[in-house]
C-alpha cells in the first residue's frame, strides 16, 4: 500500500524548515519516513525530533536511539531533549499525561526558535481525531470543542502541523509493515487507567458495534465544527460591536466607562437563539469569565424574562443584572475572599487542601519574606518561560482552555507581589528561589 497519497500536501510549501515529531511509535514512523520520501518534491528542510520524557527507564533509552537511528537512516538531522515528566507534574500539581503534553509542547516551542524551524508535524491520525471528539463530546464540550486536532495550530514561534489527519492507524501499519519497517510499542498506551486508553480499547470498538463507520463520522463531525467556528467568529466579529456595549449608560447619551459589558435586551431577544448564546459566550469572555451552558441558559433567561433590578452571581466568576433596558455583565466582585489564602513564611511549605497540593519554597536568601498561594485575581499578570514578558493571567487560562469553577479557584503563588508559580504553565524562575509542589494524598 502506498501511504503518499493521504499526506495533506496542503500544509506544506517549499522550502519548509520542518521536524517531525518522532516518539518511535507507528504512527511517527511513517510520518517521518512519508516526509523524507517526500522532502526533495515537496522542496522540504526536513529534521527529525525527539522528546526523552524520562519515564519507562531502559525502555524510553531504547526508543531514544530507535529513532536515533532511524534517522539516520533516511539521512534526516536529527534533534532530541530530555525532560523529567514526573518531577513536572509533581511541581505543578497535574497528571503525568498532562505533564508530558504540557513539556512536549514547550520542547517543539524551543526547537522552532532554537534550529531554527517553521513548522513541527506530528503524526495525529484520524483515529487520534475520532478519540479527541469522543473525549469531547463525553466532557460536555461546546461545539467548537468539537472541532479536536486542528491541522495547523499557530505560534509565534512557527506552527504545529498535522498533514495525517485523514489516514487511519490500521493504514498507517499495514503501509510500514509493507516497507518491513519496525516501530516502538510504548505498553502504557494500553493501560487503561488512562481516559485516552479507555477511549481508545473499550468505548470505541463497543460503539463501533453500532456503527462500523464511527470514527470516519466523529472525524467528518470535527472538520463540519472547525469551519462553522470559522463562520461563527467571524459573524461575531461582525455583530457583537452592534449588540455588545461598554461600561453603563448616562443620563443625555452616551456611556460612562466601565469594567462591565451589555446587552440592549430587546435587541437582544430579535437574534436566533443561537447567536443569543455566542453573544453572551463572547462578552463572558471579554470578562474572563466562561460559563457552561447551564449558566449560559440562566443569562439568556435573565435577559429574555427577567424583571428590572433582578441579578445573577454564577460560580464561573461572573455577575449579571437585568435592568429594564440592559442586560449587564460583570466580573463577580470579592471572588477569591471566599478562597482561603494560605500564607507562609519563605522558606517554609504549606498545605493547600482546597487546591490539592502542598507547596514548598526553597530560598538561597531573604529569610521571612512573605508569600501567599491564593485563587488568581483580575489584574495578575505571570511571566511565562521563554517569553518576551509578563502576561495576564486569565489569558493564559483562555489559552490553557480552562473554564468553570477550575477556573475561578486556579492557584498562584504570589512572592513581593509578582506570581512566581502557577498550576500547569512554566513561570519564568525568581532569582532565589525554588518552588516544589506536590499533590496532597
Amino acid at each position: 500500500m502506498n501511504l503518499l497519497p493521504a499526506l495533506d500536501t496542503s500544509l506544506l510549501r517549499p522550502g519548509l524548515r520542518i521536524a517531525a515529531g518522532v516518539s518511535g511509535g507507528a504512527d511517527s514512523v511513517a510520518l517521518l519516513r512519508t516526509l523524507a520520501a517526500r522532502a526533495s518534491e515537496l522542496g522540504l528542510v526536513l529534521h527529525a525530533a525527539h522528546l526523552h520524557h524520562g519515564l519507562r527507564g531502559a525502555d524510553a533509552d531504547a526508543d531514544l536511539e530507535f529513532v536515533r537511528g532511524l534517522a539516520a537512516e533516511l539521512d534526516v538531522p536529527f534533534r532530541h531533549g530530555r525532560v523529567d515528566t514526573e518531577a513536572e507534574a509533581a511541581r505543578a500539581g497535574e497528571g503525568i499525561e498532562e505533564a508530558a503534553r504540557r513539556l512536549r509542547y514547550a520542547w517543539f516551542r524551543e526547537l522552532l526558535t532554537e534550529v531554527p524551524l517553521d513548522a513541527i508535524a506530528t503524526a495525529h491520525t484520524l483515529d487520534d481525531q475520532a478519540e479527541t471528539v469522543l473525549a469531547k463530546l463525553l466532557r460536555g464540550a461546546w461545539t467548537e470543542g468539537l472541532s479536536g486536532i486542528h491541522p495547523v495550530v499557530e505560534w509565534p514561534e512557527g506552527c504545529i502541523l498535522r498533514p495525517l489527519l485523514g489516514v487511519t492507524r490500521a493504514e498507517i501499519e499495514q503501509y510500514l509493515r509493507a516497507l518491513n519497517q519496525p516501530w516502538r510499542e510504548d505498553a502504557t498506551n494500553r493501560d487503561t487507567t488512562f481516559t485516552r486508553n479507555r477511549i481508545r480499547h473499550e468505548l470505541l470498538p463497543l460503539l463501533e458495534t453500532v456503527n462500523p463507520r464511527l470514527r470516519e463520522h466523529l472525524a467528518q463531525m470535527a472538520v463540519l465544527a472547525r469551519d462553522e467556528e470559522d463562520w461563527w467568529q467571524a459573524e461575531l466579529a461582525r455583530v457583537a460591536p452592534q449588540l455588545i456595549l461598554p461600561g453603563t449608560p448616562v443620563r443625555g447619551g452616551g456611556r460612562a466607562a466601565g469594567k462591565g459589558v451589555a446587552l440592549d435586551v430587546m435587541r437582544f431577544a430579535a437574534q436566533p437563539v443561537a447567536l443569543q448564546r455566542r453573544l453572551l459566550r463572547h462578552a463572558a469572555e471579554k470578562l474572563g469569565a466562561a460559563p457552561d451552558f447551564a449558566a449560559t441558559e440562566s443569562l439568556r433567561a435573565l435577559a429574555l424574562t427577567g424583571r428590572a433590578s433582578q441579578k445573577l452571581e454564577l460560580a464561573q466568576g461572573l455577575r449579571a443584572e437585568r435592568t429594564h433596558r440592559e442586560l449587564r455583565l460583570a466580573a463577580a466582585e470579592a471572588r477569591a475572599e471566599a478562597v482561603p489564602e494560605y500564607r507562609l513564611s519563605v522558606p517554609g511549605t504549606v498545605q493547600a487542601p482546597v487546591f490539592g497540593l502542598a507547596l514548598t519554597v526553597e530560598s538561597a536568601g531573604a529569610p521571612g519574606l512573605q508569600a501567599v498561594l491564593r485563587a488568581w485575581l483580575p489584574g495578575d499578570r505571570v511571566h511565562l518561560r521563554h517569553s518576551s514578558g509578563p502576561r495576564k493571567v486569565k489569558e493564559v487560562l483562555e489559552r490553557m482552555k480552562v473554564t468553570g469553577s477550575d477556573r475561578a479557584l486556579w492557584p498562584v503563588l504570589v512572592i513581593d507581589g509578582a506570581v512566581a508559580w502557577m498550576r500547569g504553565v512554566e513561570v519564568e524562575p525568581v532569582a532565589g528561589f525554588r518552588i516544589i509542589t506536590k499533590p496532597l494524598a
